[in-house]
This record gives structure tokens, C-alpha cells and sequence, in this order.
């Protein structure tokens, strides 16, 4: 009887074991599954502070430079983003949202190419007292975020 109770404990101390070594296999499937797919955002500043690896896809939010949108022959369109200390140059090819616009709130995701940001997705505010979260966040931590009162009133 007593070599049953050890061979019953032996096998759940295997199961448990084998649930563990699952779980953890599957955390690292899934990890690995998302690599690619997960895109951190920085601000112009984390950019020229912490620059990002060769290759790596990230979201860059700040606020379109006034005076920076060039756009070219093509469908390629140069601005800068700033953060309102540091700028950052962005090149984009293709169509821009209808809401994008000098000194508003926009973020991009893409990889720096040099010094410049290449988008690959340029997304803008929604109306006008919209700012991405990231974008808003960044401009407080520096001090320059300033609720604008669009209320009419």
C-alpha cells in the first residue's frame, strides 16, 4: 500500500511538472510569434537619446514641424516631427489623412534610415482636440503640453 501512495505522489509531481514546462514552452511560442509585432512608440527626444536598432520597426509621435511638409513630385512627402525640443525627419510615401496638417499631433510607424524616419503608416488626429495618447504624453514629460480650450464658450 505504501509503494502505491509514492507512486501516486511521483506522478502528480509529473504532471505538475509537465502543466510547467507547457506553459512555459507556450509563453515563449507566443512571444516569439509577436516579435515582430509589437511596435514601441517614442518620442523625436527617446529617438535621438536612445536610437533605435538597424531594422527595428517603431511608432514615432510628435507634432508636425510648421514650415517642414514638402511634398515632391510623386507621392513622397518630407516633414518633420518634433517634440518641440528635438526634430526628427520623416519621408512617406503615399496618401496622407485627410486630417493631417502642419502643428498637429500625428504618429508614424516605419524605421529610421540614417537620420531619417521612413513611415510606412502615418496616422493624425480625428478632430480638433484629439492628440494621441503617446504624443500627449511626450509633450507633457517636456513640459509643453498645453490643453487648448475649444469649446466656443
Amino acid at each position: 500500500m505504501a509503494g502505491l501512495k509514492g507512486l501516486k505522489k511521483q506522478r502528480r509531481i509529473q504532471i505538475i511538472l509537465l502543466a510547467f514546462l507547457a506553459m512555459f514552452g507556450a509563453t515563449g511560442l507566443i512571444g516569439y510569434g509577436m516579435r515582430d509585432g509589437i511596435n514601441f512608440f517614442r518620442s523625436p527626444s527617446q529617438v535621438l537619446s536612445e536610437p533605435p536598432k538597424p531594422g527595428e520597426v517603431f511608432r514615432l509621435g510628435g507634432l508636425v514641424e510648421e514650415g517642414s511638409v514638402q511634398r515632391g513630385q510623386s507621392e513622397t512627402i518630407e516633414f518633420r516631427v518634433t517634440d518641440t525640443n528635438v526634430t526628427v525627419p520623416v519621408r512617406f510615401t503615399g496618401v496622407l489623412p485627410d486630417l493631417f496638417g502642419e502643428g498637429q499631433g500625428m504618429v508614424g510607424t516605419g524605421q529610421m534610415e540614417g537620420d531619417t524616419f521612413v513611415a510606412t503608416e502615418i496616422l493624425a488626429r480625428h478632430d480638433e482636440t484629439y492628440m494621441p495618447k503617446e504624443v500627449m504624453d511626450a509633450l507633457k514629460e517636456q513640459g509643453v503640453y498645453q490643453k487648448s480650450d475649444d469649446s466656443g464658450s
